[in-house]
């Protein structure tokens, strides 16, 4: 079974170069400049390692989010 609505829907954001993500532990993610209503879906996606930051940054820095290959992957099926 494939990802769930809310997932892809965050993964179509990043895609689209509308997100940006916290580069904490345990990254936020904001699409539009707005935090997201569903942070769990943020950080399951940073865990599974689907969404990334763009580049390092200092701890906390908000960076542009990028899909990773396994994000592509995921957003392709």
């Amino acid at each position: 079974m494939g990802l769930p609505h809310r997932h892809r829907a965050y993964l179509r954001a990043v895609a689209h170069g509308r997100a940006e993500m916290t580069t904490n532990q345990v990254p936020d993610l904001f699409i539009d400049g707005l935090a997201c209503c569903d942070q769990h879906t943020a950080h399951e996606l940073a865990a599974q390692h689907l969404i990334a930051p763009s580049e390092p940054a200092e701890r906390g820095a908000r960076v542009t989010a990028v899909l990773t290959d396994a994000g592509t992957t995921h957003l392709a099926a």
